[in-house]
C-alpha cells in the first residue's frame, strides 16, 4: 500500500529515488545511516574508491547554486566509481529556454543512470522521478523550500555519532525555519527515527506556529527553546532577509537568537552544536561557538559524503 503513494519507493518498499524524508520508514532511514557507516573509512583509504557505481553514469543537475552540497555528490559519486557530469546550467539549453523535462530527457537519452538535482522550485526533482526511465534514479540535493532529504540525512548521521540514540534526545532547531528546507527534512526525519522532544526556536515571523503540526514545540525565545537541549543546529539566516518585514537587523537577530558561548551554557554541557552552512559568523552563531568544543559542524561535511555515497548506492540498487 505504501509503495503506491510514495514515488520513492518501488512496488516492494525499496528505495529507487530520494526525493524527501517525508514518507519514508525507519527502517529504511537507519538503513542508509547504516550504509553510511561503512563508506565513512573510504576517506582513510589510501585509494579512496569503491567500485559499486563502476559503469554508472552520474549527471548533477544543479539549476540553483551550491558549492558544499554540489562538491560533496561530486566527491561521493567519484568514489563510488561513478562517471560523473556536471552540467553547467549558465550555459545549457535551459537557459535558452528548454524546459527541464526536454533536458532531462535529452540527457537520458545520453544513457543517464542517476540524476542529482537541485532547484528552486519545489516538487522539481519528483516531476523529473516520474518522467525517467524505470532504470534511472533521481536523488534530490534540495528544492526550494520543500526539502534536502541528505542534508537532513547528514545531521542524523551525525547526531547518532555523537549521541548514540534518539529516543531519549532534545533537539533544538534555531533560526530562519520558515525558509529551510533542511529543517523541514530534519523534523521529518527526528519524528520517524524516534526522538521524542523536537523545537522550533526562532522569531514569530521566521518560526510560525504552523510547524507544530508537523510534531514540533515552537519557542520565540532562545533561553527556554534550547534550554537543556542535547543537540542545537543553527539555521543560515540569508543576509537578503534581514531587512524589511521579516527582520529590523542582523544586530538585533543576533543579540536575540545568535548562539555565543554565555548562551550556549543554557543547553546541556555536553550538547553538540550543527549548521548546514555556510555559516552567517556573527549572525546566527559566534565563532567561538563554530570553532568551539561542541561543534561539529566540520564532521558533518566529512559525514555528508558518505551519507550521499549511501543514497546514491542504495537507489542504484533497487529497480523499479
Amino acid at each position: 500500500m505504501l509503495a503506491r503513494h510514495n514515488p520513492q519507493l518501488n512496488k516492494h518498499g525499496e528505495l529507487i529515488h530520494l526525493l524527501s524524508t517525508e514518507g519514508l520508514s525507519r527502517e529504511i532511514l537507519t538503513h542508509i545511516l547504516d550504509t553510511a557507516s561503512n563508506f565513512v573509512s573510504v576517506s582513510d583509504r589510501e585509494v579512496k574508491k569503491v567500485p559499486l557505481l563502476r559503469g554508472k553514469s552520474v549527471f548533477n543537475l544543479f539549476f540553483e547554486n551550491s558549492t558544499r552540497t554540489r562538491t560533496t555528490f561530486d566527491i561521493a559519486a567519484k568514489r563510488l566509481s561513478a562517471d560523473v557530469f556536471t552540467l553547467d546550467i549558465t550555459r545549457s539549453s535551459t537557459a535558452k529556454g528548454e524546459t527541464l523535462l526536454d533536458t532531462v530527457a535529452n540527457l537520458s537519452a545520453m544513457a543517464a543512470d542517476i540524476f542529482v538535482v537541485r532547484h528552486s522550485e519545489s516538487g522539481a526533482p519528483y516531476l523529473i522521478a516520474q518522467h525517467v526511465a524505470p532504470h534511472v534514479h533521481v536523488v534530490n540535493a534540495g528544492d526550494g523550500r520543500h526539502a534536502h532529504p541528505t542534508q537532513g540525512l547528514l545531521d542524523m548521521y551525525t547526531i547518532r555519532h555523537y549521541k548514540k540514540d534518539f529516543t531519549n534526545l532534545s533537539v533544538a532547531i534555531v533560526g530562519d525555519v520558515l525558509h529551510s528546507r533542511v529543517a523541514r527534512s530534519d523534523i521529518h526525519a527526528l519524528t520517524t527515527l524516534g526522538c521524542p522532544d523536537v523545537r522550533i526556536v526562532g522569531p514569530r515571523t521566521l518560526a510560525p506556529e504552523s510547524f507544530t503540526a508537523m510534531g514540533a514545540r515552537v519557542f520565540d525565545n532562545l533561553q527556554e527553546g534550547i534550554k537543556d537541549a542535547d543537540v542545537i543546529i543553527m539555521l543560515r539566516l540569508q543576509n537578503e532577509r534581514m531587512s524589511g518585514a521579516l527582520l529590523p537587523s542582523s544586530q538585533e537577530y543576533f543579540q536575540n537568537f545568535g548562539l555565543t558561548q554565555e548562551k550556549l551554557r543554557w543547553a546541556k554541557p555536553d550538547a553538540i552544536v550543527m549548521h548546514p552552512g555556510p555559516i552567517n559568523r556573527g549572525v546566527e552563531i559566534d565563532s567561538d561557538v563554530a570553532d568551539g568544543q561542541q561543534s561539529v559542524i566540520l564532521p558533518q561535511v566529512t559525514f555528508g559524503i558518505a551519507v550521499r555515497m549511501a543514497a546514491m548506492s542504495i537507489v542504484a540498487g533497487n529497480e523499479a
